[in-house]
């Protein structure tokens, strides 16, 4: 598993605090020059929707963007079957005196360590868990190798990098 932290990404802009959520819907980009995607641009959650705005008006570093059109294939080892992760974006930043290429992939902070069990928890809900933590470590394993060969830097965004906690 691979998380990377960069004190860039922390706070990129605040949620609405009028109680509305943003499950999912489709992003109208004020820049669309920047993006460089599938359209129509989806998202699925107030996070993803929260780093779309951040990649598309509050960072002018952000050169290109582009929300899942990066497709890795990698092999689920819980059914030992080939399958596609799209990734949930993909960007160009300026940094320094260059330009860095990122994979992002956005998640909770807790899906990024094993499931702990709790008194509580159904049997079930434990191995969905441990299903589910399974198949993203095949998923980033595979992701870090792809960036590894395209000359792309792997990032996984939790709350903390976006600033919901």
């Amino acid at each position: 598993m691979l998380l990377l932290r960069c004190s860039s990404w922390a706070n990129m802009i605040p949620l609405p605090s009028n109680g509305k959520k943003y499950n999912q819907g489709i992003y109208s980009p004020r820049h669309p020059e920047k993006y460089v995607g599938k359209q129509p641009i989806r998202y699925l959650s107030s996070w993803e929707l929260k780093f779309f705005r951040w990649c598309d008006y509050i960072n002018p570093n952000v050169l290109e963007w582009a929300s899942e059109s990066v497709v890795i294939p990698y092999i689920n080892p819980i059914d030992g079957k080939a399958h596609r992760y799209y990734t949930d974006g993909v960007l160009a930043i300026r940094e320094g005196t260059g330009v860095s290429k990122y994979v992002i992939e956005i998640k909770p902070l807790k899906q990024l360590s094993p499931p702990v069990p709790g008194k509580r928890k159904k049997q079930s809900t434990i191995m969905h868990e441990n299903v589910q933590f399974i198949t993203n470590n095949a998923k980033w394993d595979a992701a870090k190798k792809w960036c590894d060969e395209k000359g792309y830097k792997f990032l996984i965004l939790t709350e903390k990098e976006l600033g919901i906690e």
